[in-house]
């Protein structure tokens, strides 16, 4: 085990782990407020209300799937469920879940709101606000966690695992 593997293996369940509770975070929010938009009918546009409910299956995507991938990382060490290639696929659809959910909620709010100052009465501003503040979150540690798996990946690549080989 290399020195860098370690870090990995260290540092995996901790970055995994709070992806599952920013998207916990996030998916609590977003479900509080698609639940309100149902019965109240009072989002502030179309848009608004369908990039909470993507934001809303982005989340829990991400918790169920990032849960899994912690068990198989830690239990199943050296099967297709933890190795390089299963890692990149499934953080990639995931991070392009986040990228799309993160930037199309941001457009919709028009690059966001500061609720104190506006003008006009927004319903459920500081939950809009956290939806997407939450959301760049959790893009952002997707991010790191693409790029490391991604220099993990070229590591095993060079050393002839390819990627069917282990994370770490």
């Amino acid at each position: 085990m290399g020195f860098s593997d370690s870090y990995v293996r260290k540092g995996h369940p901790i970055l995994f782990g709070l992806i599952v509770f920013f998207s916990l975070v996030e998916g609590i929010i977003a479900a509080w407020l698609v639940a309100r938009y149902l019965q109240h009918h009072n989002y502030p546009s179309i848009a608004v209300r369908d990039r909470a409910r993507f934001l809303l299956f982005a989340s829990s995507w991400t918790f169920f799937l990032f849960i899994f991938m912690i068990v198989a990382f830690k239990r199943f060490t050296d099967t297709p469920m933890a190795s390089v290639g299963t890692h990149v696929a499934l953080l990639g659809l995931t991070w392009i879940f986040w990228t799309a959910g993160a930037a199309s909620i941001t457009a919709a709010l028009g690059g966001g709101y500061n609720c104190s100052t506006i003008d006009f009465l927004l319903v459920y501003c500081n939950q809009l606000v956290s939806l997407e503040a939450f959301a760049w979150t959790v893009w952002s540690l997707m991010t790191i966690a693409l790029a490391v798996v991604l220099f993990t990946a070229i590591r095993a690549r060079q050393r002839g695992d390819g990627f069917g080989g282990a994370l770490a």
